[in-house]
């Protein structure tokens, strides 16, 4: 129930980030001036008695989120890939939610699986070992199929993890709420539909069997990408609450240290995850949108392993289109084409300025190039942004939530492997490869021969379409000129099929 109750839930989660003293390192994180700090802090004290304990020996953030729950959790998983946001001493204290919170038993984990597969589980495993990875949402087993003796990975949801999830969201829903009704200026970033988008990807993630179909899908689609491996579902031994997979073997892509020892080149690393990422979203309009380095692996021979699809991303091809021209005008420096993208997409009211709008871009953009990458401060980038989409009206587009914080993730993980690294420089083959390919004279005629296949298909139902067309027009005309209102529109349907020919006669000769 989406109701004033949970003001509690809310009030709670002050209290527990006083309480665990991860206020004060939050606010220390996000250099949060002395104001906000005192706000803070005044609201959420005389509470903190309402607020958990959480586990001591876990640092006060960590502490704080994972008394809180799975929805804060995943907050801090998108955190702890932004030490440039954060900080590093916060992004290495939040690292651990990404695969490594409090399982819960074994015991638990079989008696799900049995249920699930209605099947003894050692008629299925040789093996069946402890967790490996436990994160939000389900821990991990590593198990050898009896059948074939093939390592394998057993994904379990946690117990009860559906109702924990729904209580977070409900209290999101109030929150949202709360913010556009005391403040109206929040209201074009639009809270309460972010919300609605973000429960229905944690809704998804609760049914493995839509992420099966998706890594199924995501396999397909980059069967032939170089340096990239996926491992393969095995459907037999998956259901709604069990997913089973091949064992991915590799180095975790945060550990540096081993990384190194193994002798993987850091840099090259994180251009590959950067240039995947951009190449999956923009090729195909389907992308991993769940990529920290908790989800990652190098196998030997250097090869990016990528694991837990429960979050994927999709972009229809017009969007994918208007974001590929955002990004190419970023890269080449043209501020205006980036305004102009942005008005013609209906992401700006139309009412603004469009040279005054190019003119902020500008000052987004132009501090990012000609400098050392270690030197920008995304965190401040982020802020000018966010003051200038204010300013000019910009809302919120929920078809890009999961597309943006993709992108804050992947190139936090390859600052992570490689600190010098320059988004742009290293978008830019992929962005200038989408755009030869699918905005130029080629784009044009891949459009023409898109739109003759689609009309080719109305091919047979074209007599139907003509007398039914007739007929209508019968009935509507005039009594006095019958005829010349039937011929009419035979004219304008032999025209359509005439556009159909030409349109495939273009394509051809083309």
């Amino acid at each position: 129930m989406r109701g004033p109750h949970n003001l509690l839930r809310l009030i709670r989660t002050g209290a527990t980030l006083e309480r665990t003293g991860a206020m004060h390192v939050i606010m220390d994180a996000f250099d949060a001036p002395p104001l906000v700090r005192g706000t803070m802090r005044a609201l959420a004290w005389p509470f903190q008695w309402l607020g958990d304990r959480g586990d001591p020996a876990m640092p006060p953030a960590t502490r704080a989120l994972t008394a809180l729950g799975p929805a804060y959790i995943k907050f801090g998983q998108i955190l702890s890939t932004r030490p440039d946001v954060v900080g590093e001493e916060l992004a290495d204290q939040l690292r651990v939610l990404q695969d490594k919170l409090p399982p819960f038993p074994v015991e638990k984990a079989r008696e799900s699986i049995e249920h699930e597969l209605d099947r003894d589980l050692d008629s299925m495993f040789a093996e069946f070992g402890a967790p490996v990875a436990a994160a939000s949402i389900a821990q991990v087993h590593k198990a050898r199929l009896r059948e074939t003796g093939e390592h394998v990975a057993v994904k379990v949801l946690r117990p009860g993890i559906e109702a924990a999830f729904r209580r977070d969201i409900d209290a999101f829903y109030f929150a949202a709420r709360m913010i556009e009704l005391l403040s109206p200026a929040s209201r074009r970033l639009r809270p309460t539909d972010v919300i609605a988008h973000f429960e229905s990807v944690v809704t998804g993630e609760q049914d493995l069997r839509l992420e099966a179909a998706s890594a199924s899908e995501f396999a397909a689609n980059t069967a032939e990408d170089p340096g990239f491996e996926l491992p393969a579902v095995k459907w037999p031994y998956s259901a709604r609450r069990v997913l089973t997979m091949g064992w991915a073997e590799g180095i975790p892509l945060g550990d540096n240290a081993a990384l190194d020892a193994a002798g993987h080149d850091r840099a090259e690393l994180g251009r590959r995850v950067l240039q995947l990422f951009l190449s999956h979203a923009l090729r195909d309009g389907y992308f991993h949108a769940d990529m920290h380095q908790g989800n990652m692996k190098v196998a030997q021979n250097g090869d990016i392993l990528v694991y837990d699809f429960g979050i994927m991303g999709h972009i229809d091809e017009y969007t994918r289109r208007v974001y590929a021209e955002i990004l190419y005008g970023f890269i080449s420096r043209d501020y205006y084409r980036v305004a102009e993208v942005h008005f013609e997409a209906g992401y700006v009211p139309p009412d603004r300025n469009v040279h005054e709008f190019a003119r902020a871009l500008r000052a987004v953009g132009e501090p990012i190039f000609g400098m050392d990458a270690s030197h920008i401060s995304m965190g401040a980038l982020l802020s000018y942004l966010f003051e200038v989409t204010e300013r000019f009206g910009m809302e919120t587009r929920t078809e890009l939530i999961l597309l943006q914080r993709t992108m804050v993730v992947v190139e936090g993980v390859a600052r992570g492997l490689s600190p010098q690294i320059n988004i742009w420089q290293v978008a830019q083959p992929v962005v200038e490869d989408y755009i030869r390919q699918n905005i130029g004279p080629r784009g044009v005629v891949n459009d023409l021969q898109k739109t003759a296949e689609v009309l080719a298909r109305f091919g047979p139902r074209l007599p139907g379409l003509v007398e039914g067309a007739l007929i209508r027009q019968a009935h509507k005309s005039d009594s006095a000129d019958p005829p010349r209102r039937g011929r009419s529109a035979l004219w304008a349907l032999a025209g359509a099929a005439g556009g159909v020919a030409a349109t495939l006669l273009a394509v051809l000769l083309a």
